[in-house]
């Protein structure tokens, strides 16, 4: 299966992502996609003064959206941009977060949980390594109720959060997670970083959980850096995840 459209690229106005907007564009067109949408770490309207340290901030969010407004029309005959963010799900802030949003023409959001529930006070990460089963009860129940509000296109990977406890706890509570998933359909994403990184996702047990249920698949390159377009290897490895486990691969979201 051809990869040609990719909904989970960043920016440099995250911190931790390299090149130009400009720079994406010609990468990922020179790798042949004919879809690029951008989704850099979403601006957060918290209820404190917390400044976060992975994701744009307010005050650059218009910039954000003039750039690659500028570049769809530009490349507008060479690729179709699409201009999204991946954002977390806060409680807390979310009827302010969805406010500030409205106000910039945003084509989708994806969920990508990195705490469970709340960042600005110190809220777990989901890359902190955990024996609790609570904490993972409390990241699956944190997705599905940012599932609940219909406003994610896909959940970036699921499987992020490091649990190296009990095996038959994560069996356990992951299956009541995406059984109760199920019903919405939302695909859920096969991130090509933690795989080329050698992270502790993809995880290939969440994986075999999913394959049990009706739920898709995207795969999501997370792209940090332009060159990464042409890593076709980390892609192939992706797409194997899915096919050896029969669980559908789908493209065309938007």
């Amino acid at each position: 299966m051809l990869i040609t459209e990719n909904y989970h690229t960043h920016t440099y106005r995250c911190r931790h992502a390299g090149g130009t907007d400009r720079d994406y564009v010609e990468a990922a067109i020179a790798a042949g996609l004919t879809t690029l949408g951008f989704s850099d770490h979403s601006p957060m309207v918290f209820t404190t003064d917390h400044k976060s340290s992975f994701r744009m901030s307010l005050e650059e969010t218009p910039g954000y959206f003039e750039s690659l407004l500028q570049l769809r029309e530009e490349y507008k005959d060479r690729i179709r941009i699409l201009i999204g963010v991946e954002a977390e799900y806060y409680p807390a802030c979310w009827q302010g977060y969805l406010a500030f949003m409205r106000q910039f023409p945003l084509d989708y959001k994806i969920l990508g949980q990195h705490f469970v529930f709340d960042e600005e006070h110190g809220g777990p990460g989901a890359f902190q390594e955990t024996t609790d089963p609570e904490r993972l009860r409390d990241y699956y129940r944190c997705v599905l109720e940012g599932v609940s509000t219909g406003e994610f296109l896909y959940v970036a990977h699921p499987d992020v959060l490091h649990y190296v406890g009990d095996p038959a706890a994560y069996d356990d509570l992951t299956r009541d997670f995406l059984r109760r998933l199920e019903p919405t359909g939302i695909p859920l994403e096969i991130n090509r970083l933690g795989l080329h990184d050698g992270r502790n996702y993809p995880n290939p047990r969440f994986w075999d959980l999913v394959a049990e249920t009706s739920l898709p698949a995207v795969i999501g390159l997370d792209a940090h850096a332009p060159h990464v377009f042409r890593d076709d290897k980390s892609v192939a490895d992706c797409l194997a995840i899915a096919e050896s486990r029969a669980i559908r691969v789908v493209s065309g979201l938007l």
